[in-house]
């Protein structure tokens, strides 16, 4: 980020020396020989052997600054150096964002605002690093959709192409940028070297001023113009940066020796010079106080330059003084700095066993076994969070950045890869359902039409049953197969319903029929003669079951007419095995009319249980007569439990006959 450029700090006492110099007070007159032949040094060790050769040095000596203020100083001359030539003093002060910690989506947004920013440099790190940050993820999408890919069609990837809008979106915008920037990079080389070529020409024309002709006011008027048009002349290369202004102040120093000013006009500029720096030194004072490490320092900068480029020199008296105060200010906020930046790394480490931890979780969720669908859709919200938490951890040592997220691709490549393994079964299970649920949908539609109710009804039911039972199909043939299979129940069971309704009006008349002929029934009288009656009894239930049936909520009229028969059986003088068989007839042929199969189900296994009851009576009271001591014929309790056996068999064999024709009745439904 710009401001991690700028957090160094640059050594520099003095900067520009633009008043009567420290010559005067030295005793020092410039070797004019040596002046004239000197030209713009190439490097640095060029510059300061020239200031050695003439005995006075523009700046203060290295040697003045202990070990830690020259390290502070020499930080910040660098970075103004690097300032200069991007002509960064109007940048941006962008605040940090985490990056990592947003989707594609919102990399995107952020691109887009800092892609239109005037000033193309002031944003280009951000826009790096939402470059790096937004293809790493979008390479990581694209390798979880291969995957996808490859365990949908059997480890083939040759055909897989995935469409991604929001890509093209992001490399338009970011293309948009790269062609300001670079437009932007092709001007500022040109304005560089034109600038440089301006400030070489400027320090010639300061140094023929010293043995011009011109009078002393021309003289002054002259050099002012030339420092006006220095403080314009705009940035120039970074490598020339030091070179050039100490040049630029060295041959101003030899101009006002040469002048020879007055010591009150010196003394004057001296002491305005020293207000100056003492504002400076105010206000490094107050940085030392400031909570935002990052913006200090920043401002820092910005008074070491104008210690350097826009104020002159002091007397000699204060100038060691002075410059110690503010390279101590600086030093103590370089201090600050550097703790800062301890805590940076301290955070950055936490962060960084965070993200190790959630790697090796992520590695633990992916080694579980799991083996149903809802299992899986837990773990992958597991690991859905995890990433969050992942992302949102904060930046980790850069040295370790590519490693660890590294790291935590191959865990949930891991994880994706066991969870798209367990899927690929189900895709098989799926397959499978698919055969059976289609084998359904066909019998479905050919039953559809039939007329059979009786005999279709419980298949379309157990149809219906089946496809309960049959698991998840594939999605894209779910919606359609549900569709058919549904259209063509529907189908029949409308058909139903229509028939059922048809019924139903038919029944009510059959209700209407037989409440009449119940009423006509009242009336019926017995003769007397045994077989007409029993012959007419008969007959009354052969009309009575032609009327047909009634509804179910209307069964009670047959409870009736059950209440008469007893009646007027009662009356007739039949056994009570003749007479409980008629009646037991008429009942069967109710319940065989009946929708309910499991009623006759039902009543054959009543009678079965109590044909099992009686004879397991008559065999206890034969195992009685067996212990009985004298067991004679005529003994009266043995006649009363014989008597009590043939009454059992009789019952007995009432209940077999009832079977019998319980049994009869199945076999013909069958």
């Amino acid at each position: 980020m710009s401001e991690e450029k700028n957090d160094n700090l640059q050594f520099a006492d003095g900067g520009a020396i633009s008043g009567a110099g420290d010559t005067f007070e030295n005793g020092y007159m410039p070797d004019n020989k040596a002046v004239e032949n000197s030209e713009v040094p190439d490097d640095l060790e060029d510059i300061t052997k020239i200031h050695e050769t003439e005995g006075q040095l523009p700046f203060a000596p290295e040697e003045v600054l202990s070990g830690g203020k020259k390290e502070a100083v020499d930080a910040i001359e660098e970075s103004n150096a690097e300032e200069g030539e991007n002509d960064s003093a109007d940048r941006h002060d962008l605040p940090e964002v985490n990056y990592e910690s947003l989707s594609m989506e919102l990399l995107t947004d952020e691109l887009e605002k800092l892609a239109v920013a005037d000033k193309v440099m002031s944003v280009k790190d951000h826009v790096e690093e939402i470059r790096k940050e937004f293809y790493s993820k979008f390479h990581d999408f694209i390798d979880e959709k291969k995957e996808e890919y490859s365990h949908e069609n059997d480890g083939d990837t040759t055909g897989f192409d995935y469409n991604f809008p929001l890509k093209n979106r992001f490399d338009q915008i970011y293309n948009q940028y790269r062609d300001r920037k670079n437009s932007h990079f092709k001007k500022l080389q040109n304005d560089l070297k034109s600038n440089l070529e301006n400030r070489l020409a400027i320090i010639e024309e300061l140094k023929n001023l010293v043995d011009s002709e011109e009078t002393m006011k021309d003289s002054l008027k002259h050099v002012n113009e030339l420092r006006e048009r220095w403080r314009n002349a705009g940035p120039i290369p970074r490598d020339k940066y030091n070179h050039v202004w100490n040049n630029f102040h060295f041959h101003m120093e030899r101009f006002y020796d040469h002048l020879h000013l007055d010591r009150e006009t010196r003394d004057m500029d001296f002491k305005h010079n020293l207000e100056q720096k003492q504002k400076i030194i105010a206000r490094a004072e107050e940085l030392l106080q400031e909570e935002d490490i990052v913006k200090a320092f920043r401002e820092l900068q910005s008074l070491h330059k104008m210690w350097k480029e826009e104020i002159g020199p002091v007397s000699r008296e204060h100038r060691e003084e002075i410059w110690n105060r503010f390279s101590e200010l600086t030093k103590q906020l370089h201090d600050k700095r550097e703790a800062f930046n301890s805590q940076i790394k301290e955070r950055e480490q936490e962060n960084l066993r965070k993200k190790q931890e959630i790697t090796a979780m992520i590695n633990e969720i992916a080694a579980e076994t799991v083996s149903s669908h809802n299992g899986w859709q837990n773990q992958i919200r597991k690991v859905e969070t995890l990433r969050n938490e992942f992302f949102n951890a904060g930046k980790v040592p850069l040295e370790v950045n590519e490693d660890t997220w590294a790291a935590f691709k191959a865990a949930v490549r891991n994880f994706n890869s066991s969870k798209n393994s367990f899927y690929k079964e189900i895709k098989k299970e799926q397959q499978d359902n698919l055969t059976k649920k289609q084998e359904l949908v066909a019998k479905a539609q050919s039953l559809k039409d039939n007329d059979d109710f009786a005999t279709t009804t419980p298949v379309m039911k157990q149809i219906q049953e089946e496809w309960k039972k049959v698991g998840h199909v594939p999605r894209k043939y779910s919606d359609e197969l549900w569709k058919e299979f549904k259209a063509a129940c529907n189908h029949y069971f409308d058909k139903l319903h229509a028939h059922r309704n048809e019924a139903d009006k038919e029944e009510l008349d059959a209700f209407e029929k037989k409440k009449d002929y119940l009423d006509a029934l009242k009336d019926f009288e017995l003769t007397g003669n045994h077989k007409t009656d029993l012959d007419a009894i008969k007959k009354h239930i052969e009309n009575w079951k032609a009327i047909g049936r009634v509804p179910q909520n209307k069964r009670h009229i047959e409870g009736k007419f059950n209440k008469i028969l007893d009646a007027l059986f009662d009356k007739l003088s039949l056994s009570k095995k003749e007479t409980e068989m008629v009646k037991f007839s008429n009942r069967l042929e109710q319940l065989a009319d009946s929708d309910d199969s499991r009623r006759l189900e039902n009543e054959q296994i009543f009678i079965m249980r109590k044909i099992d009851e009686v004879q397991g009576e008559i065999l206890q009271l034969e195992n009685n007569i067996q212990f009985i001591s004298n067991a004679k014929a005529d003994n009266p309790f043995v006649k009363e439990v014989r008597k009590s056996i043939d009454r059992h068999k009789e019952e007995l064999n009432t209940w077999k006959e009832k079977l019998k024709q319980i049994r009869n009745i199945n076999q013909g439904n069958e």
